[in-house]
């Protein structure tokens, strides 16, 4: 295996001087992540400094460092740590031949660049890159790209934002040859104030497009023709996906399969497929649908990405379904607790009315970012649990407030301060037979919930 990266090489990338020659095989900003043969980066911010870690991350194997001031180990010393990571990314993404893909949007973001990872993968094992975690923004994507082994066939990058012009900066560092945008919904609608200037600032992502690239826009996206308008400008072709038999990529038939995922047939511009999603709900045939056409925008194998798709496991926090024992019987608690706006609680909400259940139960965090549209859009997910049929809801955080007067008469809830009520108040409550969606901001810590719940035997009611 050759070495991500020489000191030469960072040196040159970053116009820094190297205090001796060493080699290194992954790029790491946290001390608490760096493994044995990392880059670490020292970078200083507000509340911490880098510098401080140094001596910790040689002491758990890394074996160089970019740093600002000079330090007792093998390093390069540059003026800006974090200027100096965005040159190496900008590097890692010269040196690539292979193709790129960046995927935004306001929800579906990591799940779909996961659902890529696998699809591609399927099919070229151990020569695609993705960005880990949620690393989507200044500081995560350029680490991202500054990891990507200098062979990969195929990068795959999320970007987020929470502000305009936030993703103009990071595609031109990504320099997708495809690029994605899943959903429009008004997450950070408080930096914002209308969906369309948030389609404005996800349609960004086309600006960084390279010669002959491909845009993917939602067809069934109230803001397509925003999207589409943008795309035009910097996209050489365009694929559309949706439920719309217009789109370029649908579902002609979609069917529910066992397990609680779905069947579809896909109809591409030249190819059909019937696939199964593993993962439940609507929302995630729609970012199936939207892998689909960017496997085809690079020439990928579709009938890989299927199997791939079909095997597919949810992801912790974002759709990850666990079985959990209570009392003699068993409850099934579905983890959707890493993020939440109006358009993923809708979705979610209306899977968990299709799973059969004895009782359903909805905890539901607080949205946050949502401005002064905040008390309307809680109040409005009244309609989404009532058509999923939910028996029983628990509402966390003081943004739930609107919810619950709405909920007054209509179906059985309680309202809580915080995850640690939620926690309380659940372990009690639970009964065999339940099944339990837990959804919310990251900030609301209903992590902590789904953690109790699953990694705690209790006997509960039966």
């Amino acid at each position: 295996m050759s070495d991500l990266w020489t000191s030469a090489e960072i040196a040159q990338a970053t116009g820094g001087a190297a205090s001796a020659p060493f080699a290194v095989s992954g790029v790491a900003f946290d001390s608490r992540e760096v493994t044995d043969g990392d880059l670490f980066v020292a970078m200083k911010g507000d509340a911490t400094d880098g510098h401080q870690f140094i001596d910790k991350a040689f002491g758990q194997g890394a074996a160089g460092a970019i740093v600002s001031e000079a330090v007792a180990h093998p390093h390069i010393l540059v003026p800006d740590s974090a200027a100096a990571l965005e040159a190496l990314g900008r590097a890692a993404r010269a040196r690539m031949g292979g193709k790129v893909i960046g995927v935004t949007g306001s929800v579906g973001k990591t799940g779909t660049k996961e659902a890529l990872f696998q699809a591609l993968d399927r099919a070229h094992p151990g020569q695609v890159h993705r960005s880990v975690k949620s690393y989507n923004n200044h500081v995560g994507v350029p680490l991202s790209l500054s990891r990507m082994p200098r062979d990969a066939a195929f990068g795959i990058f999320e970007m987020g934002m929470n502000h305009a012009g936030e993703l103009a900066a990071l595609t031109r560092q990504v320099r997708p040859d495809v690029a994605i945008v899943t959903a429009i919904a008004p997450a950070h609608i408080e930096f914002f104030g209308t969906e369309e200037a948030i389609a404005q600032a996800k349609a960004e992502i086309f600006e960084g497009l390279e010669p002959g690239g491909t845009a993917i826009i939602p067809y069934d996206s109230p803001h397509v023709a925003a999207l589409y308008n943008k795309a035009e400008r910097h996209a050489a072709h365009i694929l559309t996906f949706g439920m719309s038999a217009d789109a370029d990529v649908h579902a002609r038939d979609t069917v529910p399969a066992a397990g609680g995922g779905t069947l579809v047939t896909a109809k591409l511009p030249d190819a059909e497929l019937c696939f199964t999603v593993a993962a439940p709900g609507d929302h995630w045939v729609s970012n199936a649908l939207a892998v689909l056409a960017a496997v085809h925008a690079v020439g990928g194998d579709l009938a890989a990405a299927g199997l791939a798709l079909a095997e597919m496991p949810g992801l912790p926090g974002r759709g990850a379904r666990h079985v959990v024992p209570v009392g003699a019987g068993q409850a099934l608690v579905i983890d959707e607790s890493y993020n939440a706006n109006p358009l993923s609680m809708v979705a979610t909400l209306k899977q968990l009315g299709r799973e059969r259940a004895d009782r359903r139960v909805a905890i539901l965090g607080g949205m946050r970012e949502l401005g002064s549209r905040s008390a309307e859009l809680h109040a409005g997910l009244a309609d989404a649990l009532v058509a999923g049929e939910v028996d029983q809801a628990i509402l966390v955080g003081v943004e739930m407030t609107p919810l619950a007067d709405a909920l007054n008469g209509v179906l059985p809830y309680s309202h809580v301060p915080d995850a640690t009520s939620a926690i309380t108040s659940i372990t009690t409550e639970i009964r065999a037979g339940d099944a339990i969606l837990v959804k919310g901001s990251n900030g609301i810590g209903l992590s902590r919930l789904v953690a109790a719940l699953t990694n705690d035997a209790r006997e509960g009611k039966s």
